[in-house]
């Protein structure tokens, strides 16, 4: 990628040593680059000072940047020079549907997690994906955590990790992860952040607005590769028809939802909807008003809609409401519910006919 573009890897020990002592060697090495030209630093969160010499690089020398990473936490908690008004911020996603075609599989997908590592590791190695994914889990609490010292009891952080872990996908209780990790409910609320902030996992808010019935208002959490839930809540292997495979269904629509809204540019706001009784619907699309419930069910029910069927109650505004499952043909009911086969459901997604 990028062939032709001048790389700065801040993972080289002695580039990052140097550039951080003297983050004014980037201006003195980039000097001769056309304007125009591009540069690629990788792990910038690593020296968030040089981001003052990129910013006068692309105002005096009109180079180009591509700046990489896997946290703005440090780059922001630091003070650093965020590039307002010159920067695009992109996030890259695990591997989605529309990326691997008439190859994506759903249960590999689901057993595997979405990074391309392990997602695609080798077939006849069993053990392969189980290694990958502790040794990523292991690197990350060693490397993004410890290193930028973000916390100061690892062996804590560690025990929330398992604990989020077995709330992924429900609305978060920090008093009762608090209790089981022995910390501070304000402590959880900052390791939940940490997450954010170090790409490993998102908040989906609750729809709040104009219900003709109470509403709950707390968030569910999301972790950003379903793998790392399997790996940190030990779930074992994932088989169709199980609880836990139907939560992984509802991580991957999550993952396929938050990565189709960055990669098109779209503005839709992502939220879920949920009855104080415990009736929900997974995700509404604003301003769309599309309403999408995953049931990784091969036969839906009556039971399997009712969310679905109470929103229209509450919401007038929904124009569209669909239970994604793994039905081998779509259909819809009496009263306008479409029922999707997961397969069906994300191409239309990606040719961006959902919304």
């Amino acid at each position: 990628m990028y062939p032709a573009a001048t790389w700065v890897d801040l993972l080289e020990t002695d580039q990052l040593l140097e550039l951080r002592t003297r983050p004014a060697l980037l201006r003195e090495r980039l000097y001769r680059l056309e304007p125009g030209s591009l540069v690629v630093i990788d792990e910038v969160q690593k020296a968030p000072e040089l981001l003052d010499e990129v910013h006068g690089l692309i105002e005096k020398q009109r180079l180009v940047f591509a700046l990489s990473g896997s946290s703005a936490r440090k780059v922001r908690r630091g003070h650093a020079n965020l590039l307002g008004g010159r920067a695009l911020r992109l996030e890259m996603f695990g591997l989605v549907s529309a990326e691997l075609g008439d190859t994506f599989d759903l249960e590999r997908a689901l057993n595997r997690g979405y990074l391309p590592r392990h997602y695609l590791a080798d077939e006849t190695d069993a053990s392969a994906p189980g290694r990958l994914l502790r040794s990523y889990v292991q690197d990350y609490l060693k490397e993004e955590i410890l290193a930028e010292a973000l916390i100061r009891n690892l062996p804590a952080f560690s025990a929330f990790l398992a604990a989020a872990a077995l709330s992924d996908g429900d609305m978060v209780n920090s008093a009762n992860i608090a209790r089981d990790c022995g910390v501070s409910a304000p402590s959880v609320r900052e390791y939940f952040q940490i997450l954010v902030d170090t790409l490993l996992g998102r908040w989906v808010p609750a729809f709040t607005k104009r219900p003709k019935r109470r509403v709950i208002q707390a968030p569910k959490f999301y972790f950003t590769d379903v793998g790392v839930v399997n790996h940190l809540s030990r779930r074992g292997r994932l088989e169709p028809g199980s609880e836990l495979f139907g939560k992984a269904f509802e991580n991957w629509l999550s993952h396929e939802l938050h990565a189709y809204r960055e990669y098109s540019g779209s503005e839709l706001d992502i939220a879920y909807w949920r009855l104080p009784s415990g009736i929900e619907v997974d995700f509404l699309l604003t301003p769309a008003w599309v309403a999408i419930e995953a049931k990784a069910v091969a036969k839906a029910t009556s039971e399997h809609l009712r969310g679905l069927r109470e929103l229209a109650v509450d919401q007038r505004s929904v124009r569209r409401r669909i239970l994604v499952c793994l039905e081998k043909r779509a259909r819809r009911t009496d009263d306008g519910i479409e029922i999707l086969p997961h397969a069906q459901f994300a191409r239309a997604l990606w040719r961006g006919e959902i919304t």
